[in-house]
């Protein structure tokens, strides 16, 4: 059996049909492009073939290339990897210019065969790139479908012809949104961005229908006719040069040029439209390359794509344990967490039990989810019927016996250790014996919670990020009694809801506030110093973090920060390290500014929320030093307090899998997407410089920078992290 079959019809249509086979989603390999090939060269030298129709035997059409191709090019290619990803991706572009043609005339465009494109679902990366080549592109009617060119949220773009295509057929500011923030658009929005030509219930009819009647204008692409003139202007043209000094602006001032795929997919396009279409795609194919070569890609691509999904498909999960999908889930506490947790959990389709201390309470956490669909009426992704149908799935109630019947509860009552005992023995006296409890803590040790459960072995940690709804990622934590069923519970209800797991072992802020917290100290520490906080989080801007860790601190309030800082010193008592950092929250808690929920922190705030501008009257307390840090040295402060603590993790088993700690990292408060994660950044930097830069930065600034004796190991020996402890290498 093979990826793509050729048929032709009664009509004289050849169906090129995509297939792949023993998978559930078409990806393309090499083996299966050549077939491509060979079936087009076979349409175009039969004289009974009138033309030909590319179209899915799934209900999706395509999800891109399979990436792990891209790899075993650049192993393959010995000494010379860009040599050999330049020549794979020239072949490429030959084999879809060869489609694009048609059999054409090269001075005349006359004597060509239409080709259209059946798009069944969703279609993405080279699927896109396969069907921009084709001379009409017809789409199913289903809104659920989606098309788009994805590439550059991998840390790759478009480079199977899609970025010189695309932006030769719309131009430069129109192609933004597809190519440089990666949309994936339904049919409708797909029409309007001329991604697609047509929408209809029947796709592949109305892709033969096109074929049978097209005149031999309608297979000319624009720039292989002559006269051809960029949509909006070339560089050189007065309006073209204006959308090109925009595009720049608005891509810096995006990525604080963080992201080296989007400077390279705006050089491609820019220096592309200054030469004939040809000439285009050698350039696109030498960017691209340029940007596989970028230790950035292959990072971005193995934690975002490969990493991602295993972990996604079960990588981790108990394979001896039956199916432990959820179908009623308690949740305690119609907080906003709580609120949140209800109303994903109602979105995959089960019953769901949403207890707080009164009825009102109850019913506001209900409201959350009424009024989130409210919102998503508004924009026409929901209807009030759909509405209606999740509103019946939650029971906002006060009754405890309601959680009857439950095979899962989570419990995100306030974060006090002796609420949570209490509502764990109330709760276990009344759910069946094999229902799993779990905790959404975000600081409290999970083995100690479990102490006030009669199972400790069904007690396990599933912490969400706030807002629940939006983020991608949940932690799960196995406590020391936690069972494989537990744990495989966990995993697979966060299946349901459709979101990212790691699985980590019990610790004081487990692994990801264990970073992130860090992070956030760092930079409140470089205040009580006298360094601009505008430095601060500009610094971190510029290396990839979504918000600084001073806006971040805003974010989360103030207060959290203080009140985790003295709870941490109670528990650890001598052992606690003071830090500058906590004497600066306190003060800010003194004078009320608890950050955004009180339009006063780090922050000052109009009547309306919005952030103004950092608060001045900060400098009071902690003056501004006369001289400023370097740039890099702040960064790597940053930086550090982080990567370490990951390592640390790692090193003391909190960690079991090297993939859970740089996805975790990513999706969890946006570590350096551009890099993978920690432990894929000092891979990129280097274990040696790593160890080198921890002492020179444990000199100057102390003790939390001492490099870890496992980083210090792996220097040594000029070890990398995923050379060591990749689990793909080791099954290999």
């Amino acid at each position: 059996m093979t990826d793509f079959t050729y048929d032709v019809d009664a009509d004289g249509v050849a169906i090129i049909t995509w297939d792949a086979v023993g998978k559930s989603m078409n990806v393309l390999t090499r083996e299966a492009f050549g077939l491509v090939e060979e079936y087009i060269d076979r349409a175009l030298a039969d004289d009974a073939v009138k033309g030909v129709v590319i179209t899915s035997g799934k209900k999706d059409f395509a999800g891109g290339m399979d990436l792990n191709v891209l790899a075993t090019i650049r192993d393959e290619s010995g000494d010379d990897p860009a040599q050999g990803l330049f020549d794979f991706t020239m072949n490429g572009h030959r084999i879809l210019r060869k489609l694009e043609r048609a059999g054409m005339e090269p001075k005349t465009n006359k004597g060509g065969k239409p080709v259209a494109c059946a798009i069944t679902g969703t279609c993405a990366g080279i699927g896109t790139e396969i069907a921009l080549a084709c001379h009409h592109r017809v789409m199913t009617d289903n809104p659920k479908s989606k098309i788009g060119l994805p590439e550059i949220m991998l840390g790759i773009f478009p480079g199977g012809g899609g970025t010189i295509r695309y932006s030769r057929m719309v131009g430069a500011m129109a192609a933004a949104p597809v190519l440089l923030e990666g949309k994936m658009l339904d049919p409708k929005k797909a029409k309007g961005a001329q991604l697609i030509d047509a929408v209809d219930a029947d796709p592949l009819e109305a892709a033969r229908q096109w074929v049978l009647n097209a005149k031999p204008a309608d297979i000319v692409k624009p720039w292989d006719a002559k006269g051809y003139k960029m949509p909006g202007g070339a560089p050189y043209h007065p309006a073209g040069f204006m959308t090109f000094v925009g595009a720049s602006a608005m891509i810096n001032g995006k990525t604080q040029g963080a992201f080296p795929a989007a400077k390279a997919l705006l050089s491609a396009i820019y220096e592309g439209s200054l030469v004939d279409f040809d000439n285009a795609l050698k350039i696109e194919a030498r960017w691209f390359t340029h940007v596989l070569m970028n230790p950035s890609s292959s990072a971005m691509i193995r934690s975002l794509f490969i990493n991602k999904q295993a972990l996604e498909k079960g990588a981790v999960r108990p394979q001896d344990v039956e199916d432990q999908s959820v179908k009623k889930i308690g949740v305690l506490g119609a907080g906003m967490m709580g609120a949140g947790i209800a109303l994903v959990s109602a979105q995959a389709g089960m019953e769901v039990i949403l207890v707080d201390r009164d009825q009102e309470a109850a019913d506001k956490g209900k409201a959350y989810s009424a009024s989130y669909m409210d919102k998503g009426i508004k924009r026409g992704k929901a209807t009030p019927e759909k509405k209606e149908a999740l509103l019946e799935r939650i029971t906002a109630t006060p009754d405890l016996e309601q959680l009857k019947g439950c095979d899962l509860i989570i419990e995100a009552v306030f974060e006090d250790p002796g609420v949570k005992a209490e509502m764990t023995k109330k709760v276990e006296a009344i759910i069946p014996e094999d229902c799993i409890f779990a905790s959404n803590t975000s600081t409290l040790p999970i083995t100690d919670l479990a102490e006030a459960s009669v199972r400790p072995e069904q007690f396990i940690g599933i912490h969400f990020f706030s807002p629940v709804e939006k983020m991608f990622l949940v932690e799960i934590i196995k406590g020391e009694k936690t069972g494989d069923r537990a744990v495989a519970k966990a995993l697979d209800y966060v299946r349901q809801i459709r979101k990212t797991p790691i699985v980590v072992n019990d610790a004081r802020f487990f692994y990801c506030n264990r970073c992130i917290i860090p992070y956030i100290n760092e930079g409140v520490r470089m205040i009580a110093e006298g360094v601009s906080p505008v430095l601060i989080d500009n610094a971190a801007r510029q290396l990839g973090f979504p918000v600084g860790p001073i806006q971040l601190t805003d974010e989360t309030s103030i207060d959290l920060g203080a009140k985790i800082a003295r709870a941490t010193k109670a528990a650890l008592g001598d052992d606690y390290p003071e830090s500058p950092s906590d004497e600066v929250l306190f003060f800010f808690e003194g004078l009320e500014r608890k950050g955004r929920k009180s339009n006063a922190g780090f922050f000052d705030y109009d009547d309306k929320g919005k952030r103004v501008e950092y608060w001045k009257g900060v400098h009071d307390k902690y003056p501004l030093a006369e001289e400023q840090p370097d740039l890099i040295e702040v960064q790597e402060r940053l930086m550090f307090s982080q990567v370490l603590e990951a390592v640390r993790a790692l090193e003391e088993g909190v960690l079991e899998d090297i993939r859970e700690g740089d996805v975790g990292a990513v999706l969890a408060w946006g570590f350096a997407p551009w890099s993978g994660g920690p432990l894929s950044w000092l891979d990129i930097i280097g274990t040696p410089y790593a160890a080198e830069r921890c002492d020179q930065l444990t000199e100057q600034y102390g003790e939390r920078f001492a490099c870890p004796p496992l980083l210090r190991e792996m220097a040594a020996k000029g070890q990398t992290f995923y050379g060591r402890f990749d689990p793909a290498k080791q099954s290999a």
